[in-house]
């Protein structure tokens, strides 16, 4: 699952030429370890490649149409909870701790809910913690799932998969519930305030290692397979 959290992390990033150039080590990645069901990850085929065909430009304003003027798209998970309340600072400061008891290395510009840095942090974690962890805004996910849909985006495939490695089914109440406020609060663009700065994701992940997305997962990739061959050799 590790890899698999990596590469989502990854592809809900903003669109880079680094992200374009190794898009088939991405998809290697997510069929080498096999987290997902096949029927996720055939979902996620026209968004991997839409990085191989578009025009990195294109990449760049599709993404940033959808997750930069939206609130009911925002990619800040304590956007869809606490909004603009008291609460969501408190928890951010929660979160940015957990982060910070467990090792993990957080870039100043940063906000902990920020999705792709909080799957990032999943994939150095334990699986059994990874999967509770994800669970706990299944809804959240899900929710986000169904506006991408209704908009005819393949980046729905990706809420689609962590949904589905949560191994959580969100209440159809819940997500009602999130679908009510978003339609409320989306009245304008997303607060200056909020508006995500660019994520730096050459920082190393805990106890040190490649830096760079691409360099990642390869790593892990080798990774994986070493351990593959490893294990067949025991077996031959």
């Amino acid at each position: 699952m590790r890899l698999t959290l990596r590469a989502m992390s990854v592809l809900l990033g903003y669109p880079s030429a680094e992200l374009k150039d190794n898009i088939a080590d991405v998809r290697a990645a997510l069929r080498l370890e096999a987290a997902l069901p096949a029927e996720a990850l055939a979902r996620l085929e026209p968004l991997l490649r839409s990085f191989e065909t578009e025009d990195l430009l294109e990449l760049q304003a599709k993404y940033s149409e959808l997750f930069d003027h939206s609130r009911a798209l925002s990619l800040h998970l304590f956007e869809h909870v606490h909004g603009d309340s008291r609460e969501r600072g408190q928890a951010m400061i929660d979160l940015g701790q957990q982060y910070v008891d467990r090792g993990f290395v957080m870039q100043a510009a940063e906000l902990p809910d920020y999705l792709p840095l909080f799957l990032e942090f999943l994939s150095c974690i334990p699986e059994r913690e990874a999967r509770e962890w994800l669970g706990q805004p299944a809804h959240v996910l899900a929710a986000l799932e169904g506006r991408l849909a209704e908009r005819g985006t393949p980046y729905a495939a990706i809420f689609h998969a962590l949904v589905a490695l949560s191994g959580t089914r969100p209440g159809a109440e819940a997500i009602t519930e999130l679908a009510t406020a978003a339609d409320a609060a989306d009245g304008g663009s997303i607060d200056e305030e909020w508006e995500d700065a660019p994520v730096d994701f050459s920082a190393p992940l805990p106890g040190g290692g490649p830096t760079g997305l691409a360099a990642r997962i390869r790593a892990a990739r080798r990774s994986v397979t070493k351990h593959s061959e490893a294990r067949g050799k025991g077996h031959a």
